[in-house]
């Protein structure tokens, strides 16, 4: 795309409100063979909040549509009233209050985008957020303009018996040539991203609640028939979501009817839409013999998620999509709190965090830097990132502990109370936040509008004389782009003191105060902050960011030996998991530097016997020490560690550390996997689920080593597994080692499950994400394997995504031809599916972090991308690459 061709940026400082907001929306969609005609009836006034807003011409917004018929107060309007742009109706001279009738004809069919109404494996389907409403009719397509919908659905009945929209049945019929049609009616005004519309020839699966205040609602989950025994779990997550939200939050469902489609051709994981959720397969089928707990409890989070957006992100929507994490942040976070209260507190904690650091620090350093709240875009589907969501629920979870559990609960219920049915903005929820419990956070709103991550860089010291403890706190946010000076923010900081026998020490500091024992938190609010604790009798071991309390960097500098101490003693589950990943960094820095200098890598006896201490006690939690165990990975070491990314060393520390932990510890890991013993019959349970994760740890560590009886070992799980967990870990074990074997197991793998998409997606991801030295050439292979779909999201983020997120060391290959394999497949998908291809490319966007060589091949695969006539979607993440 040429530079003077670029598409417009969109700015949060140029909103304004809507000139006429829609009352009500009936649309009527009749679907046939080969197009789909959708009527379109509003009912507009004139915005009384904008002055003069009756004055100005109707704009309404359209993508891919062939106008049939426009009709303003009952009268068809000659060309000459009207005009169509690119993606533009605009009307002129229209009354203060007028109803619109617009006929348009579109293609699903051929809406290879999944944007809109289009077609996924025989079913329609849409996805209209953010702004795929555009792709069925003429709109006011923004979020602000909040109506009541009814939709008549029209269709053949042999191929699509079921027809769904948002709220509730009112009505249906036979028609004549075999067609019939529902209408749906939902009370609640919502805007148009949330519509949702689907037919196809599906099974359900039913089931019921009872609200808190006694009224029954139906549950139905809608899938293909062969997948219907896979419906139980999703079912019982909804059920489990209803009642938490009623508990927590005393948040009840509204409508009669609650509905889940499952489709396979999906952008997202899945969507809200009042009523009648849409989600990717992925994300709601699941059984012991296809899915593994990852994916058990993926499935019970997103469920969760969408349900929890009833009411933070429908009843309450944002006003614009610049506020997009007023319902995501927000939505994260409950979520969150959720999965933590339905498993393990701190597994979660530490799976949330990991994703944070290595997946939204990364975008906070780069080109694609924004705050939580940005401040312009071009596309706003490359907006629905981690800094969004992730952070954004950091944010909130900050707020949670700034006010405590009550004081929360407190502001969410004024906010739900004050703007049930409107449109609002993340200032409203602070301010409710604020109001509800009498505090200032006025300085904590940088949050929302600074990008970048702090570091937080610690020092302490103690002075026995004076029985003190010292400690000091330095802030400092680099510049992002657009952003270049950075003001202090308003950072909690758990913390706590140990004390010599490995307790907690009480907390006066010597200004007097006490900080309270059950959320002990230290506020910072400038550059720099000092901290005195007083009565500490002997040296103590600080526990800092306890909970990872802000989402910052920290740098502390404490020795191995308090690391090791603190991997034993810390009251808090989260910092003994982050004491043995900075103990491990330490180590694997060393050997990095071994690794340059060509030295052997050996284990530091230290982290050796720290580890021998957590597999040797049968006292300890098994899903907290799987996790002790786990080594960082590559990709968050490349974050982490100092730039430019040493690709090469990285790798090969890592694999050097595993092998010689494996070896030194091998009669332990055995010891463990002896006590952890292969499921008879499988079962979804946090004991259950501990096992099974210590197990595949300790698996991992024997197949680094890949000998003989260890490769028995691992096939011996391969073949006795009788769940998808197990025998997944020793799969991939295999797959990723040199043992000859592994070709056999993967010819038996797609064998056995190839007619069940989403484990074949696994079939895909284990091979791409291979370090073994040709796995390049085996994802270009597989590329051409019948069950690779390039219109399929699932399959592009298994096979292409695989190697190119999950395979840093060949990925980033020397010879640069993982970046040229990347930027043939971008320029594809550019055609394809923009919204997917511009997620790849942000990939290639941290070309600066790596060596000259790397990064200048880097940039001429970016380069030969733009030379294409590309979306906006795409344009914008390659532009701003180039950039930086």
């Amino acid at each position: 795309m040429k530079e003077n061709n670029a598409p417009k940026t969109i700015r949060l400082a140029d909103y304004k409100a809507p000139n006429f907001l829609i009352d009500t929306v009936h649309l009527d969609v009749r679907i046939y063979d080969d197009y789909t005609d959708v009527v379109s009836h509003l009912t507009l006034r004139a915005n009384p909040d904008v002055p003069n807003a009756a004055a100005q011409p109707l704009e309404l917004v359209g993508a891919d549509l062939e106008l049939l018929a426009i009709e303003l107060d009952g009268v068809a309007l000659p060309s000459e009233r009207y005009e169509i742009a690119e993606e533009t109706l605009s009307i002129e001279q229209v009354p203060a209050q007028f109803s619109l009738l617009i006929m348009t004809r579109i293609q699903p069919k051929s809406n290879t985008s999944l944007e809109g109404l289009y077609v996924s494996k025989g079913m329609y389907c849409t996805q209209c957020e953010a702004e795929g409403f555009r792709k069925i009719t003429y709109y006011l397509d923004r979020p602000d303009v909040m109506a009541r919908f009814t939709t008549r659905v029209e269709a053949d009945k042999q191929a699509y018996p079921v027809l769904l929209s948002n709220g509730n049945p009112e009505e249906q019929g036979d028609l004549a040539g075999g067609r019939h049609y529902v209408i749906w009616e939902d009370p609640f005004k919502k805007p148009c991203y949330l519509f949702a519309l689907v037919a196809g020839d599906l099974a359900v699966v039913e089931d019921s609640f009872t609200t808190m205040s006694g009224r029954p609602v139906k549950l139905q989950l809608f899938v293909e028939p062969h997948d219907l025994d896979k419906c139980d779990h999703a079912m019982d997550s909804l059920k489990r979501s209803m009642a938490w939200d009623e508990q927590v939050y005393g948040r009840e469902y509204d409508l009669d009817i609650y509905m889940i489609v499952a489709v396979s051709h999906f952008n997202m994981g899945a969507m809200e839409n009042k009523g009648l959720n849409i989600f990717n397969t992925s994300c709601v089928l699941a059984n012991a013999k296809t899915t593994t707990d990852m994916g058990f409890q993926r499935v019970e989070s997103v469920i969760a998620h969408e349900y929890f957006h009833n009411w933070s992100g429908n009843r309450v929507t944002c006003r614009d999509w610049f506020q997009l994490s007023l319902k995501e942040g927000f939505t994260v976070f409950r979520d969150q709190q959720f999965s933590a209260d339905m498993g393990s507190e701190t597994v979660n904690r530490i799976d949330d965090v990991n994703l944070l650091k290595t997946v939204q620090f990364a975008e906070d350093s780069g080109p694609m830097s924004h705050p939580v709240r940005p401040d312009s875009y071009i596309e706003i589907n490359n907006f629905y990132t981690t800094t969004v969501y992730e952070k954004g629920a950091e944010v909130v979870r900050m707020i949670h502990r700034l006010l405590g559990k009550e004081g929360f609960r407190k502001g969410s219920d004024l906010y739900f109370s004050r703007h049930d049915g409107q449109a609002v903005t993340c200032d409203d929820f602070v301010k409710a936040m604020e109001e509800a419990n009498g505090v200032d956070l006025t300085l904590f709103r940088r949050w929302y509008s600074q990008a970048g991550t702090p570091q937080l860089t610690v020092t302490s010291e103690y002075q026995p004389q004076q029985h003190q403890f010292s400690i000091t706190f330095e802030q400092v946010t680099l510049p992002t782009p657009g952003q270049p000076h950075k003001q202090p923010l308003h950072i909690p900081v758990a913390i706590g003191l140990l004390g010599e026998d490995g307790r907690d020490l009480p907390l006066q500091l010597a200004d007097g105060s006490t900080l309270d024992p059950a959320n002990p938190v230290l506020e910072l609010t400038a550059a720099k902050s000092t901290f005195v604790f007083t009565g500490i009798q002997s040296q103590p071991v600080a526990s800092v960011l306890r909970g990872f309390s802000a989402p910052v960097k920290m740098v502390y500098e404490q020795p191995r030996a308090e690391l090791a101490f603190l991997m034993s003693h810390d009251s808090d589950g989260f910092n003994r998991w982050n004491a043995a990943q900075r103990l491990t960094v330490a180590v694997l820095c060393d050997l990095m530097q071994a690794y340059n200098q060509a030295q052997p890598l050996e284990a530091d006896p230290q982290l050796l016997d720290a580890f021998r201490r957590l597999l040797t006690d049968e006292s300890l939690d098994q899903a907290m020490v799987a996790k002790m165990l786990e080594l960082p990975t590559e990709s968050f070491l490349a974050e982490l560690l100092p730039k430019p990314v040493q690709v090469d060393a990285i790798h090969h520390a890592r694999e050097g550390l595993k092998q010689a932990l494996a070896l030194g510890l091998r009669t332990e890991l055995e010891q463990v996997m002896a006590r952890c013993p292969l499921d008879t019959e499988y079962r979804y349970e946090v004991a259950a689920v501990a096992r099974r994760s210590l197990r595949n740890t300790c698996l991992g560590y024997l197949m680094s080593i890949a000998d003989d009886a260890a490769t028995e070992t691992c096939v011996q799980q391969y073949r006795q597994a009788g769940n998808m967990t197990d025998q997944l870990a020793a799969f991939r074990a295999l797959v990723h080692s040199d043992r000859g074997e592994k070709q056999q197991v993967i010819a038996d793998f797609y064998e056995q499950w190839q007619t069940e998409a989403l484990v074949v997606d696994q079939w895909f991801m284990v091979q791409a994400s291979s370090p073994q030295p040709d796995a390049l050439e085996q994802v270009n292979g597989l590329m051409a394997h019948p069950a690779f779909e390039m219109t399929n999201p699932n399959k592009i983020r298994a096979l292409i995504g695989g190697f190119c997120n999950n395979n840093p060391v060949n990925f980033h290959r020397a010879d640069g031809a993982g970046y040229g394999f990347l930027a043939d497949q971008i320029i594809a998908l550019n055609k394809i599916n923009p919204q997917v291809a511009s997620r790849m490319a942000t990939i290639m966007t941290r070309w600066a972090n790596y060596d000259k060589d790397r990064a200048d091949l880097i940039k001429e695969q970016l380069k030969r991308i733009k030379t294409e006539k590309l979306s906006p979607d795409v344009y914008e993440v390659v532009t701003k690459a180039l950039n930086q």
